[in-house]
């Protein structure tokens, strides 16, 4: 079995045996680079292990710019919930940054196990819980931390998007022009020469 079953769905109450039955309701799906997997409008149907590959989430703004709105890396839920579990349309389009491998769980076969699998549903109440915990703590950041502080907390969190993603993408995620992050870059490489 994929090891990224038991890192993702980790939760005490889940045994082997459960997540076998849980793995078995993915499917691989491999996506291209630039490919757009979700697309604003329509809704949800799936959700994703991200097994390799990066991932955005984006919207349009007022002005009709990009603004990247979520990275996902690897080990990631690659999710749009609102969508999903409300049956709405998306506001966001879900983007492959990489080409990317994905294990595609459909929203049928995750309702049947949530309701079949007592510790994945309890798993499920610690994941959205978690999930806001972050929304928070994102939105609490954008207004205490310096863009800089932003950026460092991105490379050590999720190397991989300062690794992989365009520049425009990852000022957008940051709220800074592109500008303003290349020069944040630039302080960040000469203050390393220094030491």
């Amino acid at each position: 079995m994929n090891p990224i079953y038991k890192e993702v769905y980790q939760h005490f109450l889940l045994s082997d045996e459960d997540i076998i039955q849980i793995a078995e309701k993915h499917l691989k799906t491999e996506i291209e680079k630039g490919k757009i997997f979700l697309h604003e409008g329509e809704t949800a149907n799936e959700y994703y292990l991200l097994e390799s590959g990066l991932v955005r989430a984006f919207v349009y703004d007022y002005d009709n710019n990009e603004i990247t709105t979520e990275f996902f890396t690897k080990g990631d839920i690659v999710i749009v919930p609102a969508s999903l579990f409300q049956r709405t349309p998306s506001q966001e389009n879900l983007q492959a940054v990489t080409d990317c491998t994905l294990l595609k769980i459909e929203f049928d076969d995750f309702q049947h196990i949530y309701h079949t699998i007592p510790g994945f549903s309890e798993w499920g109440r610690l994941w959205f819980s978690y999930q806001v915990f972050s929304m928070k703590q994102r939105s609490l950041d954008m207004v205490t931390l310096s863009a800089t502080k932003r950026y460092l907390n991105l490379m050590e969190q999720k190397p991989d998007v300062v690794r992989f993603a365009p520049l425009k993408q990852i000022a957008s995620y940051l709220g800074v022009t592109d500008t303003s992050l290349s020069r944040i870059r630039k302080e960040l490489v000469s203050h390393k020469k220094e030491y």
